[in-house]
């Protein structure tokens, strides 16, 4: 009975109703969504479609730089001084790798593995991603890549690598001149292409890598690769090769870096050669040098404090940075100037008795020579450096006009070579002090300065190229290092020509004359200080002796060698060119607290100049 009830209590019609109407409702719905599922899919696929597409092929295929192949470096007869040789590199992908640390530990029992190598490692870790791989070790010998491959199959994710690494094979002979590679900082990546770099981990440090860096990098190649949601490359589907950088030929005579490195040894100091017809540097040394292969792939912190922290500064290049006094050097431009100034007559002759009195004072200017070198001409001073001669040339020529001539010669600027890092040297002026030092030009300080003492300073470049403009009569070329450049591809040689500087001018011939003879008598004479070299000399050396003191002397006090420590002795210095008629070398070196020039720097000087004349050159 009460199901009887239930049923006729029951709507039909309206339960009908309800449903249609949800049904409505629900159908309406789903029209509007599958509406807009289509008008997004007519967006993506008709509308927008090349957009996306290209985002695709973007997700799909990147770009990948090719590092281009480093330029060479040969001496001006093709010898190799800079080199790409195979290098084998231990590489770990972290990736394949369950324990690095421990992986680490188990490597150095095979081969040596230094905390530096450990340091370097895990900064390269923190940039890389973990599939590619992140070296620990450069430059494996041949030893070490046996050991290690006949263990590779128990080390999962240590690969070992092929590639090409730079290398100096004359190590310490180039090493000031030629510069290194070494890795590219953020610093120097914003002054380059960064676009043209992306592939390459190391750039020109200092010396000709620096200078001509443009040239010997190259330009990067591209390769278009297929890549995975993660990144790796699954191949490689087109390729744009690099550009090999240009081949780069020197003005240096390696040979006679190599003289100079075993005449200089135990020494410190610079010799620059120069051809005086063209401006060519032949030689650019300083001494004690270093090792550029260390900086290549990173030098180790013990390395570099100890070379850093080095008393006789092998990093320094005393070349082009090292500033001195020239001593005596400078009498010959000194005496020149005195004669096309029309201040003295080459034939005028004064007293030395040992010491030269300024008027109302008394203090004593002394002479080398304790006893002086009684009468004396200009031939005799530059003969046996007489400084008394030159101390009364000094106050008759004044400060501003030896300024103003010896500028002509370089004195006091830079030469211009193609090198980043060159010192001007210093040739005072009354307007120099007044300005760096707020004091009034002093006699006594022009006295000095016409024997190369006192605020005078200059480099042994700057005295080289001062010294061949001399040889060829004012013909002034500014120092060059290069001598052409090679693309690699076609074997050309693009020679560069060489650049004229602003000649010193020529009063009279014969005062020229005069102080070139005087030079060939430095050598050649019985009395010359410099005579000890001209034993056996198949042709003739014009040079001048120098001896620049490091410390002063007080007026009671005489210079004792022996008794004075050795990083306060004279430096020793010497000048020349030859063939003395027809110069073909002119040179200047210098040896840190040497003493005399002519028995310590002048006999360096003749086995340079006898390795570059007698044995000849190609060019």
């Amino acid at each position: 009975m009460a199901q009887l009830d239930s049923l006729a209590i029951k709507d039909h019609l309206r339960d009908e109703q309800v449903f249609n109407s949800r049904l409505i409702v629900a159908t309406a719905f789903s029209a509007l969504f599958i509406l807009l599922v289509i008008s997004r899919l007519i967006y993506l696929q008709i509308i927008n479609q090349q957009h996306y597409t290209t985002l695709s092929e973007n997700n799909r295929v990147s770009i990948k730089p090719i590092q281009p192949i480093r330029g060479l470096i040969y001496d001006r007869n093709g010898v190799l001084l800079a080199e790409n040789i195979p290098s084998f590199t231990l590489t770990l992908v972290p990736e394949h790798i369950k324990d690095i640390p421990e992986l680490i530990k188990k490597l150095q029992k095979i081969i040596t593995i230094t905390p530096a190598d450990i340091r370097r490692f895990k900064k390269r870790l923190k940039r890389k991603r973990r599939f590619e791989g992140v070296t620990l070790r450069y430059r494996l010998n041949e030893d070490e890549v046996a050991r290690l491959s006949v263990k590779q199959f128990t080390l999962p994710g240590v690969e070992i690598r092929a590639e090409l690494s730079r290398h100096y094979p004359l190590g310490e002979l180039t090493a000031h001149a030629l510069g290194y590679v070494s890795s590219i900082s953020e610093k120097e990546l914003q002054k380059v292409d960064a676009s043209n770099y992306s592939g390459t981990s190391q750039i020109g440090k200092i010396g000709i890598e620096k200078k001509y860096e443009s040239l010997l990098h190259g330009k990067i190649g591209l390769q278009k690769v297929e890549t995975n949601a993660s990144g790796r490359i699954l191949r490689v589907l087109d390729r744009e090769l690099p550009v090999p950088g240009k081949n780069l030929y020197l003005n240096i005579d390696i040979r006679l870096h190599a003289i100079a490195a075993k005449a200089f040894e135990g020494k410190t100091g610079s010799l620059v050669a120069i051809d005086p017809n063209n401006g060519s540097v032949l030689a650019l040394t300083s001494f004690p040098s270093f090792d550029p292969n260390l900086f290549v792939n990173g030098i180790d912190t013990e390395s570099y404090s100890r070379l850093k922290k080095s008393p006789d500064q092998p990093l320094f290049n005393r070349s082009i940075q090292g500033r001195y006094p020239p001593g005596s050097t400078i009498k010959p431009f000194v005496g020149l100037a005195g004669l096309e100034l029309d201040i003295v007559k080459s034939k005028d002759d004064i007293d030395c008795s040992g010491y030269y009195l300024l008027k109302n004072d008394e203090r004593r200017y002394r002479d080398w020579k304790k006893k002086g070198h009684a009468e004396t001409d200009l031939t005799k001073a530059i003969v046996e450096s007489c400084d008394v001669y030159f101390y009364d040339l000094a106050l008759n020529l004044g400060i501003d006009s030896m300024y103003s001539y010896l500028s002509q010669f370089g004195f006091g600027k830079k030469t211009g070579i193609d090198l980043y890092g060159e010192s001007a040297g210093l040739l005072p002026s009354r307007e120099w002090k007044k300005r760096t030092r707020r004091l009034p030009w002093f006699p006594g300080e022009t006295l000095i300065t016409g024997i190369g003492q006192g605020f005078m300073l200059t480099t042994p470049l700057q005295l080289a190229s001062a010294t061949a403009t001399l040889a060829v009569n004012g013909r002034h070329q500014r120092p060059q290092m290069i001598y052409a450049v090679e693309d690699p591809k076609i074997k050309i040689l693009n020679l560069k020509p060489p650049k004229s500087l602003a000649n010193v001018q020529i009063l009279e011939q014969r005062n020229w004359d005069t102080i070139h003879q005087s030079m060939k008598d430095v050598v050649h004479s019985l009395h010359g200080t410099a005579r000890s070299i001209n034993r056996n000399l198949k042709y003739k050396i014009a040079g001048k002796t120098g001896t620049a003191q490091v410390q002063g002397i007080k007026q009671d006090e005489e210079y004792d060698e022996e008794k004075v420590p050795k990083k306060l002795r004279d430096h020793a210095l010497f000048i020349a060119y030859a063939p003395a008629d027809t110069p073909e070398i002119a040179l200047a070196l210098i040896v840190e607290n040497g003493g005399h020039g002519g028995s310590v720097a002048a006999p360096i000087a003749r086995k340079v100049i006898d390795a570059y004349l007698n044995t000849g050159t190609e060019r």
